[in-house]
């Protein structure tokens, strides 16, 4: 083998383990960059979730203490409940959160409230506080429960 062929064979070698050093470090950095990423997003999933936990908990005390009205209260938990713990809304005593939302979900809210007949918004809050007074107690207990469930 001529001389200029094995210099030119090992030169090639040489630039071959230098291209594949520089990819192996890219690919290094994307993964670390990658890590990164996903310890941060899971860190804000993490205080994400314990601040909903903690807002289920201040609104199950104002149902105890009655600062919140029932309904208002049950819808609040129910929407929470649908990114915590889903499951809890299919076993007593937390049925009753979506028992309350069903029975309520037709009814308009925010701004859409504000836009409506005012005898119509009457003749929903009667509706309305006839499912609080026939769920209170139902809603008393599980509120006392989320507030001490361990999620």
């Amino acid at each position: 083998m001529p001389q200029w062929l094995q210099w030119s064979l090992i030169i090639a070698g040489v630039i071959a383990i230098i291209v594949l050093l520089g990819f192996i470090r890219k690919q290094m950095v994307t993964l670390a960059e990658s890590r990164r990423r996903q310890k941060k997003a899971e860190v804000f999933q993490a205080k994400r979730r314990k601040d909903m936990v903690d807002s289920i908990r201040v609104i199950a005390m104002a149902i105890e203490e009655e600062q919140v009205e029932y309904s208002e209260g049950c819808l609040r938990i129910k929407g929470l409940l649908d990114h915590v713990a889903p499951e809890l809304m299919e076993k007593p005593p937390f049925k009753v959160f979506m028992e309350v939302y069903e029975q309520l979900r037709h009814m308009p809210t925010h701004q859409a409230r504000q836009d409506t007949d005012a005898r119509f918004v009457a003749k929903m809050d009667k509706e309305r506080f006839a499912v609080e007074r026939k769920h209170s107690d139902e809603i008393r207990r599980a509120a006392t429960a989320i507030r001490n469930h361990s999620f």
